[in-house]
């Protein structure tokens, strides 16, 4: 005798996932936006937040739009990548990235993904305060030839 074709057993999962997908959405949601108030022509009012000498309470939140730079520096010469680096993050020096998204370009994406590993191999040793604990990925972006990446950086808004 065949099993039945649909056994509600089975749903159970995915009714789980989806309630957890529901609750991220909505703890998220709480959170607000803590910059909302210093956007020009914001109709938000502008709360007292906590003076400099506290801190802030809850968990921090991540900036929804990544800061981007470029470092354009040959493959392998890891003097020369930390030196770009340092170069193109230092206007936000005593900030903290929550994640790093780089994007090594070349005609191969397992040589331009290469490149964006050794790149964000690097972030730490160059700001070590600002990458500390960061979460980087790297990926591949086509291009004509190696040696570029595009960086894209998150970071934590307080």
């Amino acid at each position: 005798m065949r099993a039945p074709r649909f056994n509600p057993l089975h749903l159970a999962g995915w009714l789980f996932a989806d309630m957890l997908l529901v609750l991220a959405l909505v703890a998220m949601g709480d959170q607000g936006d803590p910059q909302a108030a210093a956007r020009p022509g914001s109709s938000a009012t502008p709360k007292p937040g906590p003076s400099k000498s506290q801190k802030p309470k809850g968990p921090r939140a991540v900036t929804r739009t990544p800061v981007k730079v470029s470092i354009d520096a040959s493959p392998g010469d890891r003097a020369e990548i930390l030196a770009r680096l340092k170069a193109a993050t230092a206007r936000y020096e005593g900030r903290q990235a929550a994640f790093v998204l780089t994007f090594g370009r070349h005609s191969d994406p397992g040589t331009g993904g290469a490149y964006a590993g050794e790149v964000n191999s690097l972030l730490a040793k160059a700001r070590p305060g600002m990458f500390k604990g960061a979460t980087t990925r790297d990926f591949w972006k086509g291009g004509a030839s190696g040696g570029h990446a595009d960086i894209e950086i998150y970071f934590y808004t307080y």
